[in-house]
């Protein structure tokens, strides 16, 4: 119970975190874009059209983690967790477009660079990169590291601080230098940064829609912990998978003596619940078979400690 009262605490923070960061985000979106507009800068803009994504999937993720709040049903027997990996796809996917968008864009700046009002945007970018520091900082706060929603949102928002320094960089290099091309190239370094953000967030949410293992798991510790356990002869049919950001499941077929009684049984279970819980799996599901059939009539048990039943 101390562990899911914790992941509602930290759930509940993300969820605040993403709001407040939803809300000043669309805010200088906003004024940013208007000042890329009437400051002719492609720096200011594309870091504009990425808070645009910023907003957006800030606003996905706390739909994301309202939606997830829903009780399981018969319908959803895991709830609705997993809209949070969705919504990750969905941001992950976002910044790879952006990043091609501002390629484009950048091309066409290279060949006949326009005139940029380097005072003004230079302004706006700084005012940008205060404003992202804080929303960064914000996030930070937020379970960045399991969370991959909350990642998503923290990595859209860090491409968005660099290209507010881009900006500034591009806005000097113009003042002191009359260099114009800086203003496109800026774009196209946050391109650059955006495009790895997005591949990364994309590639992780999709391995966890796979139903592959998660990488804070290692496969040969939890099977060295189950054949630890003392009765388990051996385990087959082993699947590891997330079900959303921080929350792991285990399934698996467990081989043990012959002649255990219920309460045997039952104590076997739990002592490899506790021990999977700190490897990181907080829900278990093992099926015990007896040595002589392996694959035959067996007694079902669930790591939670429900009653047994003839399978």
């Amino acid at each position: 119970m101390g562990h899911d009262h914790g992941h509602d605490h930290t759930h509940g923070a993300n969820k605040k975190a993403l709001l407040l960061s939803f809300v000043i985000i669309t805010i200088y979106m906003i004024i940013e874009a208007i000042g890329g507009f009437l400051t002719n800068s492609l720096a200011l803009l594309s870091d504009a059209g990425h808070m645009l994504s910023d907003a957006v999937s800030l606003g996905v993720g706390v739909l994301a983690f309202t939606i997830g709040e829903k009780v399981a049903n018969y319908g959803k027997t895991y709830g609705y967790k997993r809209i949070e990996i969705l919504a990750a796809v969905f941001n992950g996917v976002t910044l790879l477009l952006i990043s091609i968008y501002i390629f484009y864009e950048a091309y066409h700046r290279f060949m006949e660079p326009p005139e940029v009002a380097s005072t003004g945007m230079l302004l706006i970018a700084s005012i940008g990169l205060v404003v992202n520091i804080v929303v960064a900082w914000i996030l930070m706060r937020g379970d960045t590291e399991d969370n991959l929603n909350l990642r998503a949102a923290f990595l859209h928002v860090l491409g968005d601080l660099l290209g507010s320094v881009g900006a500034i960089v591009a806005a000097l290099c113009i003042i002191f230098f009359g260099w114009g091309w800086a203003d496109p190239l800026a774009s196209v370094i946050v391109a650059i940064l955006v495009l790895i953000s997005g591949w990364r967030v994309t590639k992780d949410a999709v391995h966890i829609l796979m139903e592959g293992t998660p990488k804070d798991v290692e496969l040969d510790e939890i099977i060295e912990a189950i054949e630890a356990v003392e009765g388990v002869k051996g385990i087959h049919d082993l699947h590891v998978w997330s079900i959303t950001s921080g929350q792991n499941a285990l399934s698996c077929h467990a081989v043990v003596d012959d002649g255990l009684t219920i309460e045997e049984c039952q104590s076997l279970l739990r002592c490899i619940e506790h021990d999977l819980d700190h490897l990181g799996i907080g829900h278990v599901t093992i099926q015990l078979e007896g040595a002589d059939h392996p694959h035959g009539d067996s007694w079902m048990c669930d790591g939670h400690g429900q009653s047994p039943h003839k399978h």
